[in-house]
């Protein structure tokens, strides 16, 4: 399949499909990111872990597509990443948790494209101020770490749009093509997804964290203070519960040392999983090319049939 590009994402990142994979710690490695890639869509491997960083040096082994990284700045500040990046023919970088303008420059002189996460018009300015080559716009429905006043997608992805001249993915709430459909209408270039994969069967989590997103309804996710900053939506467990009605700082960031524990050998109580509220809408756990080739499609078809019930004028 060409290259299309007519789409600003998929020309910048070399794609078919403008969908990428959102970089869950731990989660985000060459398994995942591999498969994405294969089906034409941009696999993301996260850069925070060790794991996630040896995962970058692997990855061309399973698939000879394109893929990216992300740099969650707050983390890693260090800039011997880009070179690690570059080394490994990574050409398309997501920023996130930080200043964008901290390597901007230093990865545009690698050769690299940028896109920065944000969850503000206001971060979205600075983003565009500092250079980025795009931006992921996140609504406060998507999981991880979030602003406590942070806006829905259906809110701040238009308004994001009306305001910047730079390609926006979307993220939050998006898990397939209906999703994807109203994320293109309202002004983005393509979209980001991460509870959907990580209920994949590319995904390498535990059955048990699946199982627990395909049992999900739309009220199934919380927002949990765990730093006394930040907030993170998590899925709703008793662990989750706990921690929601406690008032120590110290036992949240104490639960997300833990968290392999959870992702990887499935004891549910052991921490708190980065899910959001899109899992309501999981019912299933294909591959994950599987999920993109449905989703591309559907998302056209989707498209073209609310075309067709549109009045052909307002006086019809």
């Amino acid at each position: 399949m060409p290259i299309d590009q007519a789409n600003r994402l998929c020309a910048l990142a070399g794609i078919d499909i403008p969908i990428i994979q959102a970089p869950m710690t731990y989660i985000a490695g060459a398994q995942l990111a591999g498969a994405v890639s294969n089906a034409g869509a941009l696999g993301i491997i996260e850069t925070t872990s060790e794991q996630g960083r040896a995962d970058v040096r692997r990855v061309h082994q399973l698939t000879d597509r394109p893929v990216g990284a992300n740099i969650a700045l707050l983390f890693n500040r260090d800039p011997a990443v880009i070179d690690l990046l570059a080394a490994n023919n990574i050409r398309f970088v997501t920023t996130s948790a930080g200043d964008p303008m901290l390597f901007t420059a230093r990865l545009h002189d690698a050769g690299i494209t940028v896109f920065h996460v944000v969850g503000t018009l206001a971060a979205a300015r600075k983003a565009v101020d500092a250079g980025v080559d795009g931006l992921v716009v996140e609504g406060v429905e998507g999981g991880g770490f979030k602003n406590r006043f942070g806006a829905s997608t259906m809110v701040l992805l238009p308004l994001v749009a009306a305001h910047v001249d730079v390609p926006i993915v979307a993220a939050g709430g998006i898990c397939d093509a209906r999703s994807m459909a109203a994320a293109l209408v309202l002004g983005a270039d393509g979209v980001q997804m991460g509870t959907r994969l990580l209920a994949s069967a590319d995904s390498p989590v535990h059955g048990n964290l699946k199982q627990a997103v395909v049992s999900a309804d739309e009220t199934s996710t919380v927002l949990l203070p765990l730093d006394g900053r930040r907030m993170m939506r998590v899925i709703r467990t008793p662990a989750a519960e706990k921690l929601d009605a406690s008032d120590s700082f110290e036992e949240g960031g104490a639960a997300l040392q833990r968290v392999q524990r959870l992702y990887f050998d499935g004891d549910m109580d052991a921490s708190v999983a980065n899910t959001g509220q899109v899992a309501g809408r999981i019912d299933d756990l294909p591959p994950a090319a599987d999920i993109i080739a449905r989703m591309w499609s559907g998302c056209r078809q989707v498209l073209a049939a609310t075309a067709e019930r549109l009045p052909s004028s307002a006086g019809s």
